[in-house]
């Protein structure tokens, strides 16, 4: 029997992403000499990047070289080419669907049951409207599951190699860090995505370590303002990096814990077993039992009840998560580094 060729699909985010690695190994190990290939956008690539259970990395870029009827069509030809027997694709797109089914892939498979899912002919997964909650990693396992994948490790992974992690701890001693010493990084945008502390709050959270620990903080080239609020307080000891994505995975796997909401950012830290100190919204759509690091030493903190039922905007996007203090910040940081540094 000809070794399976599998096609894994996942164009959205980073955490995503990286929460789609354990279905990536878990196919790998359950079909031993396999060929697996890997469908992600152009901006999460670099997180697949020396991973060996990748064989073949495969960038759709729907806003640029792939665009349009001439970009889908250069896309299906080559997946053709590919051979592939089975498509799994966690983020039901009619784009992949069509794609699959044209480049004579067999077996298809995709969560949810939207319409373009029927005129394909699809096969599909269930998230049974979240009930019981389980982790994303776990949904995302069960396209896996349904072509007879038998490992239930949910742990992702990211592999940076040695050069670049020693390229970000150079970058770091020309700002003035000690990658000898202890380092928190702090994340403090998320894009919008999900609740989040103003970037006054996480300047407050700054202030208040400032003067025990070392402090490099992630700064999105898109954050304008907090690179503006940050700018006055960095000296030797607090830093800002806004790398591209591997200097990022690099920089994190110096970091002795990172604070964050729940950002792609979190999930690259979880995935190189660095302790995270996240904040969450207990909704369901935030949940961290469903969104929540994995694989790593986590702190996770939430608002108070009360807070969610009276005062939540409503909106979770735009929820400054106010009834956080920094105090309580601090302490989880504090109480992880004690465990990572003990005196």
């Amino acid at each position: 029997m000809a070794p399976r060729r599998i096609l894994i699909i996942r164009p959205d985010r980073i955490g995503d992403v990286v929460l789609t690695t354990p279905l990536i190994r878990a196919v790998k190990k359950s079909f031993p000499g396999s060929f697996v290939g890997v469908m992600v956008g152009s901006n999460a690539a670099p997180l697949l990047q020396g991973n060996p259970n990748v064989d073949l990395l495969v960038t759709d870029d729907t806003q640029g070289t792939d665009s349009g009827n001439a970009g889908f069509w250069r896309m299906v030809k080559f997946l053709r080419a590919q051979k592939f027997d089975t498509g799994l694709m966690p983020l039901p797109r009619e784009r992949h669907a069509w794609m699959m089914l044209l480049a004579g892939i067999s077996t298809r498979i995709g969560v949810g049951g939207k319409l373009f899912q029927i005129i394909t002919g699809t096969r599909t997964v269930s998230r049974n409207k979240y009930i019981p909650l389980r982790h994303e990693a776990d949904y995302v396992m069960d396209l896996g599951r349904k072509i007879g994948v038998t490992d239930d490790n949910l742990t992702p992974e990211l592999f940076p190699s040695d050069e670049e992690k020693q390229s970000a701890s150079r970058r770091l001693v020309s700002k003035g860090i000690n990658p000898s010493e202890a380092i928190i990084g702090i994340n403090p945008s998320s894009g919008g995505s999900v609740p989040n502390w103003t970037p006054k709050r996480y300047i407050e959270l700054i202030q208040s370590l400032a003067d025990r620990y070392q402090i490099v903080v992630n700064i999105s080239k898109e954050d304008i303002e907090i690179e503006e609020i940050l700018a006055p307080i960095l000296r030797p000891g607090i830093a800002s990096d806004s790398g591209d994505l591997r200097e990022l995975i690099a920089l994190c796997a110096g970091m002795d814990v990172l604070v964050s909401s729940s950002t792609g950012t979190m999930h690259i830290a979880a995935a190189l077993g660095i302790p995270t100190v996240s904040l969450f919204c207990p909704l369901t759509a935030c949940s961290p039992q469903l969104w929540g690091p994995l694989g790593n030493r986590a702190e996770v903190i939430l608002p108070a009840p009360n807070y969610c039922q009276f005062q939540c905007p409503k909106d979770p996007k735009i929820c400054p998560l106010e009834e956080i203090g920094v105090a309580t910040v601090v302490q989880r940081i504090e109480q992880v580094l004690q465990e990572r540094r003990p005196l």
